[in-house]
């Protein structure tokens, strides 16, 4: 019997040993990937951290009220107004703007804006096609900070056919206006030329 014993038991220490070995290779290759996971994660999210803030450092934006810029415009033409001034390296100083408001009372009110310079400007609003604009916010939208653009007024402008576009130069700013007529929300981007 003695013979059979310790055959037996060899047998079943080096089972178990396999069987310890392979549940200790398990939990390192469990414990390698998720450390591999959380270290990429981890850069990820340092990475974007980092080009949001250089972009944000770049692009130089600040809070601003609508009548900063166009002096006398008051509660009486603009609600629920949000904007920003924005300086974006090699370009001149712009405005973006976006409010609620009567086109029918806005767009006069810019046509009797003060200008620098008259032969440089505009009496009358244009209306435009609007693809152009649609294609320079798409390709803007690709390179600003997170929680710097509202990706579904993109959407909103390229799938509602309402949405109407107007230009108006009024030395030295020059004003691009997307209209919603459906909710009186305007986009308004006002860059200064000087």
């Amino acid at each position: 019997m003695k013979k059979y014993i310790l055959p037996v038991v060899t047998t079943f220490l080096l089972v178990s040993c396999n069987k310890i070995e392979e549940k200790i290779d398990q939990t390192v290759q469990k414990t390698t990937e998720t450390v591999q996971q959380k270290a990429q994660q981890a850069v990820e999210e340092t990475v974007k951290k980092t080009v949001n803030e250089s972009v944000n450092s770049l692009i130089n934006s600040e809070d601003v009220k609508f009548n900063t810029v166009f002096p006398g415009a008051g509660a009486a033409i603009v609600s629920e107004e949000k904007g920003k001034k924005i300086k974006i390296p090699g370009r001149s100083e712009g405005y973006i703007f976006k409010y609620k408001a009567d086109i029918a009372v806005l767009i006069p009110f810019l046509e009797g804006q003060p200008t620098s310079d008259e032969s440089k400007s505009e009496k009358k609003a244009r209306k435009i096609d609007g693809q152009n604009i649609i294609d320079k916010i798409s390709l803007l939208s690709k390179f600003l900070p997170d929680n710097t653009f509202d990706a579904s007024i993109l959407e909103d402008i390229k799938s509602d056919k309402n949405i109407q576009y107007y230009k108006l130069k009024r030395f030295p700013n020059s004003s691009t206006i997307i209209y919603n007529p459906k909710n009186q929300t305007i986009i308004q981007y006002v860059e200064v030329n000087k």
